[in-house]
């Protein structure tokens, strides 16, 4: 048997010719990936339907954040909605996981810079994760948003580094 095997932690041969795993090789790892490709796809896709229900209020959410001129904040809120429904729903499927992962990971980004920055100036709004309720939060709801986003960043770095996983599109496409 020419596997070589290993004490975790002593470097000596494991006993009985078992073979040692490593962390990020072990099979309960593809099921990590299937819990942060399920969050952060579920999320996706919920924030996009609720955003796309009510287009005008999403453009007036995006236009809130003042840091996209008005024209290019109105298509960006028209526009996002449905970025986030196809990036959710490839996501559940777990088809082209990596790139979706990828785009997914920068949008976090892009939402994490947004909220850093209205509440950097001191400005109170609706930021529209999750579509708008109508009520205004105070400052302190921002930290939440961010942890929140970091969070989902996390999910979606799994993904880009680990994309292979259980019960996806790509496992059954490419193995």
């Amino acid at each position: 048997m020419a596997e070589q095997t290993e004490s975790k932690s002593s470097g000596a041969p494991a006993p009985s010719g078992v073979p040692v795993t490593k962390w990020h090789q072990h099979p309960a790892m593809e099921w990590v990936g299937v819990a942060a490709r399920l969050i952060l796809g579920v999320t996706y896709l919920v924030a996009g339907v609720l955003k796309a229900r009510d287009v005008e209020t999403t453009k007036l959410d995006t236009r809130a954040f003042r840091i996209l001129p008005y024209d290019l904040a109105n298509i960006w809120g028209t526009f996002m909605p449905f970025l986030e429904i196809i990036l959710g729903v490839l996501l559940i499927a777990g088809l082209m996981t990596r790139m979706t992962a990828v785009l997914g990971g920068l949008l976090m980004i892009a939402f994490i810079i947004g909220i850093s920055s209205v509440w950097a100036r001191g400005i109170v709004i609706q930021c529209g994760c999750f579509g708008s309720n109508g009520e205004l939060p105070t400052t302190a709801a921002y930290k939440w948003d961010i942890l929140r986003d970091v969070g989902l960043l996390l999910c979606a770095a799994w993904l880009v580094i680990w994309p292979r996983t259980r019960l996806s599109v790509d496992r059954a496409l490419w193995g």
